[in-house]
């Protein structure tokens, strides 16, 4: 099996993920590769290589409908990854760690501000990551 972290690193299975996670609380019974594509703006051929990839690592199921194919997300195998996290969170918070346990009842961000909070997240990584690959190669 592949190593659940390799999977996840990608951004643009990452992506897959959420899209698939939004449609499953919005109550949808599977996503197809064409819908995919229309949310994502990336091409068919791109869709279907990371689908296989988070396929084989179990982190989507598939349904087969005629000629159509619907996914869904399978959360279970993130469970490794919590498992991982977890630690080093207690380790960095000490007593002062943030208590999730009771956020299951949080009402979800309004859409506006959910989408604003991803957007500032993916442009904070993706700045991080402009910025180390360039000291990487000052030999910084």
């Amino acid at each position: 099996m592949t190593d659940i972290f390799d999977v996840i690193a990608d951004g643009t299975r990452r992506d897959i993920l959420q899209l698939l996670r939004q449609r499953s609380e919005e109550g949808d019974a599977g996503t197809s590769v064409t819908q995919i594509v229309s949310e994502l703006g990336i091409s068919q051929p791109t869709v279907s290589k990371h689908l296989k990839v988070l396929r084989e690592a179990e982190l989507v199921t598939v349904r087969e409908d005629g000629q159509r194919r619907f996914y869904s997300i399978e959360a279970a195998p993130l469970e490794q990854v919590d498992d991982w996290l977890v630690p080093f969170l207690a380790d960095a918070y000490g007593d002062s760690a943030p208590d999730i346990s009771g956020l299951a009842g949080v009402p979800p961000l309004p859409d506006g501000a959910a989408h604003a909070a991803e957007v500032v997240g993916r442009a904070a990584a993706s700045a991080k990551h402009v910025v180390q690959t360039a000291l990487k190669r000052l030999g910084a």
